[in-house]
This record gives C-alpha cells, sequence and structure tokens, in this order.
C-alpha cells in the first residue's frame, strides 16, 4: 500500500502510524520513502529535493531510476517473503509531480514507470487531501519541490484528485486535516478489508 499527497499533508507520520498498528498486530511490515531506501535511491533523493533546477523529464527520470533501485532490491524481496509493504510515496507521486503538473504526461510518466517497476503497482493508495495553504505551513526547512511555489503546489493537488478520479478502485481519498491520531483511525477503518 502506499501513502500519497502534497508535501506536508501528513503522508509520513501516517505510514509510520499504520506500519506500527500492524507490527503491533504481529505482522512483518517493510515501511519505505521515496526517493530513497537503497544506496542509490538516497543519492538520487539528495539530487532531485537539494540539487540544481533540472527538466521535467530528468526529474522523472531519476526518480524511476531511484524507484527501479527500491523495488528490485527491497520492495520484491520483502513480498516474496510475505512482508506487507508501506510506501511513503511510489508511481503516484510522479504521475502528479511530473506527468500531470510539471507537464510530462500521465500516459508516458506511467508507461516509464510501469516499466522499472515490472508491473508492481499497489493493492490501495491513501491520498491525503489537505489545503495546499496549511501543507505548506506544515512544512519545515523547504526542500526544491518545496520551494517550486504556491501555483505548482496547487496543480499537484489537482493532478492527485485527478489521479484519484481516474484510478478509484485503486485510490482512497481521505481528508487530512483531522489531528494525526483521528486520521490514524479512521484510514484503518477505511482499509480494514482491503489490509
Amino acid at each position: 500500500m502506499t501513502f500519497e499527497g502534497v508535501d506536508g499533508s501528513g503522508k509520513s507520520t501516517q505510514a509510520e502510524l499504520l506500519r506500527d498498528a500492524l507490527v503491533a498486530e504481529g505482522r512483518d511490515v517493510l515501511l519505505t520513502r521515496e526517493p530513497g531506501g537503497t544506496e542509490v535511491g538516497e543519492r538520487v533523493r539528495e539530487l532531485v529535493l537539494d540539487g540544481p533546477e533540472m527538466t521535467p523529464w530528468a526529474e522523472a527520470a531519476l526518480f524511476a531510476a531511484a524507484r527501479a533501485e527500491l523495488v528490485a532490491r527491497v520492495v520484491r524481496p520483502a513480498l516474496d517473503r510475505g512482508a506487507d509493504v508501506i510506501a511513503d510515496r511510489y508511481v503516484d507521486s510522479s504521475l502528479a509531480y511530473q506527468g500531470i503538473a510539471r507537464g510530462v504526461g500521465v500516459e508516458h510518466v506511467l508507461e516509464l514507470n510501469l516499466h522499472v517497476v515490472q508491473g508492481l503497482m499497489p493493492d490501495v493508495t491513501v491520498l491525503l487531501l489537505l489545503d495546499t495553504a496549511e501543507a505548506g505551513r506544515r512544512v519545515g526547512a523547504p526542500d526544491r519541490l518545496e520551494r517550486a511555489g504556491a501555483d505548482f503546489h496547487r496543480r499537484v493537488d489537482a493532478a492527485y484528485r485527478e489521479l484519484a478520479e481516474r484510478f478509484p478502485e485503486r485510490i482512497v481519498a481521505i481528508d487530512a486535516s483531522r489531528p494525526a491520531a483521528e486520521l490514524s483511525e479512521l484510514i484503518r477503518e477505511r482499509l480494514r478489508s482491503r489490509i
């Protein structure tokens, strides 16, 4: 399962809370973040979050490269051993940020990513919806993407909402304006039959 949303929407917090709840039930759980989780992924993270400006296609390709490493070296082995995998961002981030908000095209970015993840898509994606101004207030020291400006973040928010309409069988959109503990309970309730 994956967690998605604009920066500051609470993805990381909710992914950690769900992991903790599932571990408390005795389940084997792997929590990943993107980009990251492998040596290549961490170096890509530094480049895309703290590096120079780059073209949208370069950004999409770098995220895809990090994702390819993560799936091959970490996610697939965990799934093969029967673990639950929770990802703090995955393919939908690239669809929203580069595919729609940066104008590369959803189909182009999806095609690239389906190749690099060898077709591995989440069973369910939790999309945390939060007003972009509120999300911006929650962000600490901003990275390169977080400094892209309010208009860009509104486009990302609209892109995620578009993806939720496009993939309703997989994406569960939830209002993220609630306190973290209350939101965590709501997420577990909404996913009870799927996890």
